[in-house]
């Protein structure tokens, strides 16, 4: 098997620090590591397998020996630095919000829609985390009997937002036990034990960044512009795995058992419902994984032809930098590399 010279950037982050390890887990071809990170962070040693990396400083002329870079290191590089490497003749795989919409880049999850790797002209976007592991469980169901609305609501855990958002949420649950003074710097107002109704900047229409992309994303990614769709966004203080309460108005009628048969089958999802029994999908079960899982499923007592589900992943790994080598491995298997 051909291998292949590989670039993260954004190394030290929280998704790239899981792009090298889901790499390693994976036995991903790797023939040489490059790991690429801001001035600040460079000089660092990283692990890889056996072998210590020294993190580099990512330039404009960082990509000319490199064949694939995941980028996870936020918009603005991404929209500076991906072009020089598709210049290159890398391919990018991009996990900012960059380029997500743009009509020639492909917005992929791979078991959803992998011929849209096909297009691409240097560049794939990896969705939102949330967007991601919600049209894991929608894809087979539209499938099979279309989709005329959603309704999603999110619970996201502080990871989304990166490192500095999980020691903050970890600080102030301490200071609030230990009744101390509650410094609050990464979030609008505290995070520890409480809810923040606000992910992403606040539109002129009143939703957020993080519910239009989620809008936006869904339908590119299932190709339907009809869909009608809606979300809310909610931060909440827990550390990895996102949660979502997703009810979707099918175009013909599906039984329980039904949905639950057709997302047993959807390659990556896990259907964990028994109610007798007490199991469903939590945050906590999801953390490390990398599957999508999909439980308090029931039928809309509302509406005829409406099914509510309940939906965790963990954004880190199938929420980013999972799905981001997933997308590499596709093309290898598609032969587009």
């Amino acid at each position: 098997m051909k291998r292949y010279n590989l670039a993260i950037v954004g190394a030290t982050g929280a998704v790239g620090n899981q792009m090298k390890k889901i790499i390693e887990e994976r036995n991903f071809p790797v023939e040489k590591l490059f790991l690429f990170t801001s001035s600040r962070s460079a000089g660092k040693i990283l692990e890889f397998k056996d072998e210590q990396i020294t993190t580099l400083e990512l330039t404009v002329d960082s990509f000319k020996d490199i064949e694939i870079a995941l980028f996870s290191a936020g918009a603005k590089v991404s929209k500076e630095y991906a072009p020089y490497a598709v210049k290159e003749g890398c391919l990018v795989i991009d996990n900012s919000s960059a380029f997500r919409m743009e009509k020639d880049v492909p917005l992929v999850v791979p078991e959803v829609n992998p011929s849209d790797l096909k297009w691409h002209q240097g560049i794939i976007a990896n969705p939102n985390c949330s967007t991601i592991q919600m049209v894991m469980a929608l894809k087979p169901l539209y499938d099979k009997a279309g989709i005329r609305r959603i309704v999603v609501s999110t619970y996201q855990s502080t990871s989304g937002t990166g490192w500095k958002a999980m020691v903050e949420l970890r600080e102030q649950c301490e200071a609030v036990i230990n009744q101390k003074e509650v410094n609050i710097q990464v979030y609008p107002h505290q995070i520890a034990f409480n809810l923040i109704p606000q992910i992403g900047d606040f539109l002129d229409n009143g939703y957020t960044t993080e519910e239009i992309k989620m809008v936006n994303e869904t339908r590119k990614i299932l190709g339907d512009e009809t869909i009608n769709i809606t979300a809310t966004t909610v931060r909440v203080p827990v550390f990895i795995s996102h949660s979502e309460v997703v009810n979707v108005e099918l175009k013909q009628k599906l039984t329980v058992d039904e949905v639950k048969r057709i997302l047993s089958n959807m390659p990556g999802v896990k259907v964990i419902d028994n109610s007798k029994n007490l199991m469903y999908p939590h945050p906590l079960m999801a953390k490390n994984t990398d599957e999508v899982y999909v439980g308090r499923i029931r039928e809309d007592l509302s509406h005829p032809l409406g099914i509510n589900m309940w939906i965790v992943a963990d954004n880190l790994r199938k929420g980013a930098a999972l799905n981001a080598v997933q997308i590499a491995e596709k093309m290898i298997e598609l032969r587009l590399i």
